[in-house]
């Protein structure tokens, strides 16, 4: 059993990251499951996600938590990100979501 070392919240990309530093034949099956699952929903390298996230909580006065969540799924638009914001139960303006939209504008910026 391995302890519990540090939580932390991380995106999808940066969970990629980690998991391909491991050789594929050391991985358990829920490692090889995840692994395949990061491989094809994560939509931008760990570096960009990391800058992502750091921006919507500084910039955007968002949880880390939140932040993942949206740099998980890359909202495209407005009502997308409205969507994202009714689950969190607060008001959440539209200029903080044209902000927040920006800033996930980085991804596709880079590739």
């Amino acid at each position: 059993m391995t302890d519990i070392i540090k939580k932390e919240v991380i995106s999808l990309p940066q969970v990629k990251a980690i998991l391909e530093a491991v050789k594929p034949d050391d991985m358990d099956q829920i490692q090889r499951w995840t692994y395949d699952y990061v491989g094809k929903f994560a939509k931008t390298n760990s570096k960009i996600g990391k800058k992502m996230v750091d921006e919507l909580v500084n910039q955007c006065e968002l949880k880390e938590e939140e932040a993942v969540e949206i740099v998980n799924v890359l909202p495209t638009s407005l009502e997308e990100l409205r969507a994202f914001s009714f689950g969190w139960k607060k008001l959440v303006l539209t200029e903080n979501l044209e902000k927040m939209l920006s800033i996930l504008k980085m991804s596709t910026e880079v590739k």
